[in-house]
């Protein structure tokens, strides 16, 4: 028998925190996480793989809008088939992900905005294929908006893994970007989406009511900071080397979602991670590797 995977989004879009676990019934599968919606008739030029997709919400739904007819709707709360032969796309929150790996069968387990690799590494799932989603959808049933930038037109979106490319057409069959990365190059921009995350949300959490936009408008200067400094203590925490011009992406894609609200929510899978870089150094005696994020937190009385 085949063996089958699971697997977790990294990524999270600016409105309400949605995470997306694939699974796969018979072949090794790929996460995704997606804010968007898009109309059926979008995918029906190119065949998708089909899937099982857990949830009928926003992102349950287009998902299913970007399939061919195909696919599998299971409820949350509802047991995942075994005898399904496509992927198993779960599309949750974060926190709901425990209950949704519970009602999965075993058998079809093998052992990625929010920092999701700690709750991977918990579950054996160490090599989970991932899809980080650069996607913005205000309201339900508005046109998604793409991560096309002017510093990156050809999109940010990315996959890794053995069901990257089918995931990658599912996608493009609805006018959606999508690149195929190996490993390295994605865990590079999984951790910059994170970084974008709690960056703008942390500074956006300061000044009531600022969206995405505005924080990047009219609070460059304190965002900047705070980006240069994640970046920094992500980089040295996991030995890599950061592509240069960051701050320019992230505040390209900031203005190309300028309208979303910003809010420090998700703690546990957005700013905790970096909280606990800190308070992993200042334990060893060591200095605290983001004293402005820190600062902020307690500012927000948020630690």
């Amino acid at each position: 028998m085949a063996t089958s995977s699971v697997s977790v989004s990294v990524s999270v879009s600016v409105s309400s925190t949605i995470s997306s676990l694939f699974l796969s019934a018979s072949k090794p599968s790929l996460p995704i996480r997606f804010r968007f919606r898009v109309r059926a008739s979008s995918a029906m030029a190119t065949k998708v793989v089909p899937a099982v997709i857990v949830g009928g919400g926003r992102v349950g739904t287009a998902l299913q809008d970007l399939g061919s007819g195909d696919d599998l709707l299971v409820k949350r709360g509802e047991p995942v088939p075994l005898d399904f032969a496509g992927p198993i796309l779960v599309c949750t929150r974060n926190d709901d992900l425990d209950a949704v790996l519970e009602s999965t069968p075993k058998s079809r387990w093998s052992g990625d905005n929010g920092m999701l690799e700690p709750w991977f590494q918990s579950k054996g799932l160490g090599d989970a294929d991932q899809v980080l989603a650069y996607f913005a959808v205000s309201k339900l049933g508005e046109p998604p908006i793409d991560g096309k930038t002017d510093t990156n037109p050809e999109g940010l979106t990315a996959a890794y893994g053995k069901w990257a490319s089918a995931v990658a057409a599912r996608l493009h069959a609805g006018g959606l970007s999508c690149q195929v990365l190996d490993k390295e190059a994605f865990q590079k921009q999984m951790l910059e989406k994170l970084i974008w995350i709690a960056a703008f949300m942390l500074v956006g959490a300061r000044h009531p009511g600022a969206t995405v936009g505005v924080v990047e408008k009219e609070y460059r200067s304190e965002v900047s900071s705070l980006i240069e400094e994640l970046a920094s203590a992500a980089a040295v925490e996991k030995g890599i080397v950061f592509d240069e011009g960051m701050e320019d992406r992230l505040c390209a894609y900031s203005r190309a979602v300028s309208h979303f609200p910003t809010a420090a929510k998700e703690y546990k899978w957005r700013n905790g991670w970096f909280y606990s870089l800190s308070q992993k150094a200042v334990a060893e005696g060591k200095p605290d590797p983001c004293p402005l994020h820190t600062e902020w937190l307690k500012e927000l009385k948020i630690v």
